[in-house]
């Protein structure tokens, strides 16, 4: 059993708010199992840390997703999603120049749901910013590169809801995609669960535990 600190989200804007009193720019990363609510997560906890005047950007693991051209040649596409599929290599490096690049503006890429493609140069993380925060699946992976994110992140959140919301969120989404309820509830059964499985594994390694209704 994890013996890390439970947050909520009035408790984590408050923990970052902290951390961006004491240093010029705090980079804090959000991890979890697919459709546990990541993105949610860091919109509202952006949200709190700007009504506090806290200049804060939300950078997403997801605009690292390969492009489903390169998916598709390589026969990866039933697997999107799992930690090969991603540019990791990239994600760390933008992560060391924001950590590092302070007195210019560093462009993040985005990923656009709409299109399921990266979109590159999509979000500013300019000079005066205070908090980034980033989520996404792999945070806490022991394997390179992915190894290396610990070191360039201030704290890693473990976020957790329960699992059958977070299935059903997974189901709604594939759905929308236009897939039907069956091709919808064998992916997030199937290749999803498995990268569940996988984050699950990496729980003990978190700072926290970010608990979502």
């Amino acid at each position: 059993m994890s013996t890390a600190p439970i947050l909520d989200a009035a408790a984590a804007v408050e923990t970052l708010a902290d951390l961006a009193a004491a240093t010029d720019r705090v980079i804090v990363g959000l991890t979890g199992p697919p459709a546990v609510g990541k993105s949610t997560a860091a919109d509202q906890l952006a949200r709190g840390c700007r009504e506090r005047g806290i200049r804060t950007v939300v950078v997403p693991m997801d605009g690292f997703h390969l492009a489903q051209a390169v998916l598709d040649e390589r026969g990866w596409a039933p697997v999107k999603g799992a930690p090969h599929t991603f540019d990791a290599l990239g994600y760390v490096e933008l992560l060391s120049r924001i950590r590092s690049e302070r007195d210019r503006t560093v462009w993040a890429p985005a990923f656009d749901r709409s299109l399921e493609e990266p979109i590159a140069g999509a979000i500013e993380v300019a000079p005066d910013t205070q908090v980034v925060v980033t989520e996404g699946n792999y945070l806490l992976l022991p394997d390179e590169p992915w190894s290396e994110l610990p070191r360039l992140l201030d704290a890693i959140w473990y976020v957790e809801t329960p699992d059958e919301l977070r299935r059903e969120r997974l189901i709604e989404r594939h759905r929308s995609y236009g897939r039907s309820l069956a091709e919808a509830s064998q992916r997030a059964l199937g290749s999803d669960e498995r990268n569940a499985d996988l984050v699950r594994s990496t729980r003990e390694r978190a700072d926290a535990i970010l608990l979502l209704p």
